[in-house]
This record gives structure tokens, sequence and C-alpha cells, in this order.
């Protein structure tokens, strides 16, 4: 309760000042999430461009652009568990621990680099080209555009595990290039999914 003063007026409760620093978002937290906002924009549009061609084209897909879907679910497996060991990772990072994130980084490397190599192996497997026809197109441009997305996610692994390696003092001042690689990592993982579901799912 407020006290109450002798000459019966209630004191004006202290005001305390609010250090901004305190309650402001870090920079680069702020800065990772405008980008991948603005990568979820641009793969919304590429989803947008794909719907439009196949409500414009018939049948869909056109005859003989068969889709070899059991390699594909496989690597998607492994594109899915690369997500959970990029996770533990991070967790043993914030534990304290620089050689497991280092050990789970590279586990997550090499989930990714066999995902990436399937999906050579699928371009390869294929009857049909990018200039094939209008469903060719619009399937190698959003594969083709995510391979490169993962491949920007293994560069970065390789970075941010040496910068990791080269520390002598492994703590707060790598875990936001840490935390950014893995949303950056969990993107890719997401975007696949849909990709997944919308090209070779929903036929």
């Amino acid at each position: 309760m407020t006290a109450i003063s002798t000459s019966g007026t209630v004191p004006a409760p202290a005001i305390r000042h609010v250090d901004p620093a305190f309650y402001r978002p870090k920079l680069l937290q702020v800065g990772v999430i405008v980008w991948l906002a603005s990568e979820l924009m641009f793969f919304s549009g590429l989803f947008a461009a794909y719907f439009s061609i196949r409500a414009q084209d018939h049948p869909w897909p056109p005859r003989g652009d068969v889709l070899d879907v059991p390699p594909v679910l496989v690597a998607t497996i492994l594109l899915v568990l690369s997500s959970f060991t990029m996770q533990y990772g991070v967790y043993r990072a914030v534990r304290g621990s620089k050689w497991g994130f280092v050990g789970w980084t590279a586990l997550t490397f090499i989930l990714g680099a066999l995902f990436e190599g399937m999906q050579v192996s699928d371009y390869i497997g294929r009857p049909f080209g990018i200039d094939t026809d209008a469903y060719g197109s619009a399937f190698y441009t959003l594969t083709g555009f995510h391979f490169l997305h993962v491949a920007g996610g293994l560069v970065g692994m390789i970075i941010v595990s040496a910068r990791v390696l080269r520390t002598p003092r492994f703590g707060h001042r790598t875990m936001p290039a840490i935390e950014f690689l893995s949303y950056y990592w969990h993107f890719v993982d997401v975007v696949w999914i849909a990709l997944f579901v919308a090209i070779f799912v929903l036929k």
C-alpha cells in the first residue's frame, strides 16, 4: 500500500527510468528476420507462378514428364533429419560445448550434402529439361533455387564452424552467428517440405 503523508496527500509514485538497450532487439536478429521475410516473399512468388502455370496447363504434369517420387522422399527425410541435428548442435553450443557444436554441424553438413547429391542424381534421371515445356521450367526453377539455398547453407556451416574453431573463447560472441545459421537452415527445410508437397504430392 502507498503510504499517506501527514498532510493527507498521496505522494506520486517514484518513476524508474528504463534503459532502452535492455528492450531493444539486437540488430543482427532484426536483420535476419527481415532477410528471411524477403526470402519468404521470393519463394511465395515462385509458388504463385507455379500454381498459375498449373491452372492453365492440362494435363499436369504433361504426359511423359514422369516424377520418380521414392528417391525424392528419401532425400526429404534426410533434409528433415538435418534440421534436428542442426538444432541439437545449437543446444550443445548453448551448453558451452565447442566440439559438440562442430560435431553435430558436421553431421548436418553430411545430411545436407547427401540431399544435394540425390537432387543432382534426380535431375540427371529426369526425362524432361528446363526448356521442354512449362512444367519443366516451373519444376527446375523452384527446385533449382532451393538447391542454391541449400548450397549456401552448407557454405555457411563451413564458415561458422571454422570461426568457432578459431576462437579461443567460445561463448556469447559466437552464438549470434550460430543462431543465424540455424534459422536459415530451418527455413530452407520448411521451404523444401512445401515444395515436396506442391510438386510431388499434389499431382
